[in-house]
């Protein structure tokens, strides 16, 4: 609920004087922190990201933690990535003094090749100065509250209900400076996500690759591929064979059919045959 929350509604109007004074003692809604309150103009919450290639992973690792400690700060998560066809990485995330964070992004560069750096930042300068007049404000109605329970008395359901609007009030307040305490550690403290890894192979597509060896075995694939697509096809190719044969025969078989012969080639030309030896 809002600052200017009527409290008559949370009791349900079991004591309206007792809430109507309450009420009244309330800024109105959209009243900004009193002038004595430690609002912050601008707060801002710094986080970046980082990859990094390295010799070796673990000497990396090593190095990052080193660097966190040196810096103040602590290494929040770390995770390690290898395998037989795949270059060895690992991410941690740094949380180092908000201070601190340009020298923990340039401390980046002794460890290896730094290829890629992004900074972000976000500023929560509002949102603290408006939650710290929500809790300027439930402060007040708290003490007002506190102070119609010890002054005033009246049927036993409207102390109840006050007592109730008052743990309310109290909850809230709980909320609001849980609130405040988060925003100002993300605000004193900022976070770097480091990713290292080996170098990549200057061949292959992974690292350990064999671009000859792998020649070798796609033409071996190719070929066997090649072997099947024809077997294959000869379930196609057999029946067809068959069935022409089959049809083949029966035309010769039934209906008479022959192969036409060609002439010979005197008879083609139309001269007439030698004449035999002379007797």
């Amino acid at each position: 609920p809002s600052p200017g929350y009527s409290v008559s509604k949370a009791v349900g109007g079991a004591a309206p004087q007792m809430a109507a004074e309450a009420e009244r003692a309330l800024p109105t809604a959209g009243s900004t922190a009193p002038p004595g309150s430690t609002a912050a103009p601008s707060m801002l919450i710094r986080t970046g990201s980082a990859w990094v290639e390295v010799d070796d992973v673990d000497r990396g690792i090593a190095a990052l933690r080193e660097l966190a400690a040196r810096l103040g700060g602590w290494v929040a998560n770390s995770s390690v990535q290898g395998g037989a066809n795949q270059v060895r990485s690992a991410t941690l995330e740094l949380k180092v003094p908000a201070a601190r964070f340009d020298e923990a992004v340039s401390g980046l560069t002794p460890l290896g090749d730094v290829e890629h750096v992004s900074v972000g930042t976000e500023d929560v300068g509002e949102e603290f100065t408006d939650v710290t007049a929500r809790v300027e404000n439930a402060r007040r109605l708290e003490e007002r509250l506190v102070r119609i329970l010890a002054e005033r008395t009246g049927k036993l359901e409207e102390v109840l209900a006050v007592e109730r609007e008052l743990a309310r009030v109290r909850e809230q307040i709980e909320r609001y400076e849980g609130r405040l305490r988060y925003l100002g550690s993300r605000v004193a403290t900022s976070t770097l996500t480091v990713t290292v890894h080996e170098p990549y192979p200057l061949v292959g597509g992974r690292p350990g690759a064999n671009p000859i060896a792998d020649a070798f075995r796609q033409a071996w694939r190719n070929f066997v591929g090649f072997v099947a697509g024809f077997i294959a096809s000869l379930g196609v190719l057999v029946p067809l064979a068959l069935v022409v044969a089959l049809v083949v025969w029966a035309g010769r078989r039934f209906l008479g059919w022959r192969m036409p012969r060609r002439p010979a080639p005197s008879a083609a030309r139309g001269d007439a045959p030698p004449d035999g030896p002379s007797t």
